[in-house]
């Protein structure tokens, strides 16, 4: 999917890349309430209504670096999340951005063994927080996790509440997908140069 703001975001951080915080990164998803319908909306059962799910990434100091395609809302956040994911490390690397070696954050919603695989073949330490659904049913072998590191998944939080003051993007009424991720888009652009 082409879309103009991505390209103008993707030089805007290649130009601007010294300006990151990449000690850690953060990794988290958002559901945003869909209105009228259209493409990848879905019923969420925890918001009572119908949604489109959004995968963030941003930096130590809560840039948004990145945004996954949008999916429809019946699906948590491990939804195609090994293609997601690398479509968002895919960013980072047309932007010239080195990730291998980077330290990635993660709440226990991510806890699975495909997403540790993935940052396993690109070279990212994953401090995912152990999913206690997980330790219970013993699907998950003993994994290191650093609790003073994964105290910076909060710069996720804060960065999801910048994106929540673009009136556009608390609620969705765009039907069409290209509509509704360039306006993601544009706000990235927009909150990167007020810094």
């Amino acid at each position: 999917m082409d879309c103009s703001f991505k390209f103008v975001w993707i030089n805007l951080l290649r130009q601007h890349k010294e300006q990151l915080d990449l000690s850690s990164v953060q990794l988290d998803g958002s559901h945003t309430p869909c209105k009228r319908g259209g493409l990848a909306v879905g019923y969420q059962g925890r918001k009572s209504c119908k949604t489109s799910n959004s995968l963030f990434l941003c930096d130590n100091r809560g840039q948004i670096l990145a945004v996954a395609s949008p999916q429809s809302g019946e699906h948590n956040d491990l939804y195609n999340l090994p293609a997601l994911f690398t479509e968002m490390l895919e960013l980072l690397t047309d932007a010239t951005i080195d990730y291998n070696g980077i330290f990635l954050n993660a709440a226990a919603g991510f806890d699975c063994e495909e997403l540790k695989e993935t940052c396993l073949e690109r070279g990212i330490e994953l401090n995912v927080k152990p999913n206690a659904r997980n330790i219970k049913s013993k699907k998950v072998q003993y994994r290191y996790f650093d609790e003073e590191l994964y105290k910076r998944r909060n710069k996720i939080e804060h960065a999801n509440a910048w994106i929540d003051s673009f009136k556009a993007l608390i609620i969705r009424y765009e039907k069409r997908i290209e509509t509704w991720w360039a306006l993601q888009w544009m706000a990235l652009i927009t909150l990167f140069a007020r810094k």
